[in-house]
């Protein structure tokens, strides 16, 4: 085996599996990647076992065909470290060892033979549909946040995406909660399509957000039973689902809040941040006390301060009521109109936030007590 390279062509597709590979894993071949030199293009390969990243370079000069597998973090630290832009030579003079030069460096590393490595080969071609990387995207970042933690509710630890129909328009919708906020937002579709509802996985969101980051263009998608399928611009990213029902947000979402306030968006941002710099563990609520076109925030914690801030808004109403700082921060952080609307319904009820400028995605979050 032996080809060359241009060495950040190399240094993006490690980087990305740099995602996929577990940094403790008890199999060493899972802590390699899968290099294969053929057809006049390199094809690398990670996995964790859960998810697959497959990504092929082109323009790689290929002057012998062959395969093998060597520790994915140490060549990726080696690559990056080679000056920007310089080819990269690799030959594989032994089974056991891969010989990268560049400039004036060589360097061989210890390789394990290509046939350990775990391929699954499984016909995804049934229910394919496309849509927009940028579409894709924004579905992911609306919802990935409000995606729980909480290892005991594992259906809870992804986002759940399934096909939707508002009188004769067919959306892509997608939720997430970890019970104290929740997320939902949905794309438009040209028609209808096959599509079977499905818990993406953490692990997986986070992975296709950075590759979709970096592309623009249609993603291929398609899904058998427990496993998903993206292909866009070279790479192909295989996932398992996440076995679970998840639960019925369409019934949590207010139906009632009447109570709307109304405010610019940065502002609103840089105030609630500000004042919630005095709360060590981010922790201590935010208290709202609203009356007509004025909010007042305030933070009290018992071991740092308080501070307190006011700012004009729209608002017909009185109310007090306290939220989780981190919360309000991370929604109005994927807003992208000016403004920020919340409607409020009592002192103990949830908050329905909306986008005025994204008809398509709503956020729930639940108030602290006390």
């Amino acid at each position: 085996m032996k080809f060359n390279l241009n060495q950040q062509d190399l240094q993006k597709s490690l980087n990305y599996c740099q995602g996929v590979i577990e940094k403790r894993s008890t199999l060493p071949i899972l802590s390699n990647v899968l290099l294969d030199a053929s057809n006049s293009k390199l094809t690398i390969t990670a996995t964790d076992l859960d998810l697959i990243f497959i990504h092929s370079i082109k323009n790689v000069e290929i002057i012998e065909e062959g395969k093998t597998t060597t520790t994915s973090s140490i060549m990726y630290d080696i690559v990056r470290k080679f000056s920007s832009g310089k080819k990269i030579n690799f030959s594989l003079s032994d089974e056991s060892k891969l010989q990268l030069e560049s400039e004036k460096s060589i360097f061989h590393l210890n390789c394990i033979n290509p046939s350990e490595f775990p391929l699954t080969d499984e016909n995804f071609n049934e229910n394919e549909f496309s849509i927009k990387s940028k579409q894709l995207l924004k579905l992911l970042n609306k919802c990935k946040f409000s995606i729980s933690n909480d290892e005991t509710r594992h259906y809870l630890s992804g986002i759940f995406i399934h096909p939707t129909q508002s009188e004769d328009k067919f959306y892509l919708t997608a939720a997430s909660t970890d019970s104290h906020r929740m997320s939902i937002s949905k794309l438009k579709l040209n028609q209808k399509i096959q599509f079977d509802p499905i818990i993406l996985p953490k692990k997986t969101i986070f992975q296709l957000c950075s590759i979709l980051e970096d592309y623009e263009g249609d993603v291929k998608i398609s899904n058998i039973k427990s496993k998903i399928k993206f292909e866009l611009n070279g790479s192909i990213l295989i996932s398992k689902l996440i076995d679970g029902k998840f639960p019925n947000y369409v019934q949590v979402i207010p139906k009632d809040n009447k109570k709307k306030l109304e405010i610019d968006l940065k502002l609103f941002l840089d105030s609630v941040d500000r004042v919630a710099s005095v709360s060590l563990d981010k922790k201590d609520g935010v208290k709202f006390n609203l009356s007509k076109d004025v909010l007042n925030l305030s933070v009290n914690n018992a071991n740092s301060g308080d501070g307190k801030e006011s700012l004009n808004v729209k608002f017909d109403h009185d109310l007090d009521i306290s939220f989780n700082s981190r919360y309000l921060i991370d929604v109005a952080s994927q807003l992208d109109g000016d403004k920020i609307e919340i409607f409020f319904k009592d002192t103990g009820s949830p908050a329905l936030i909306k986008d005025p400028s994204d008809f398509d995605s709503i956020f729930v979050v639940m108030p602290m007590k006390g």
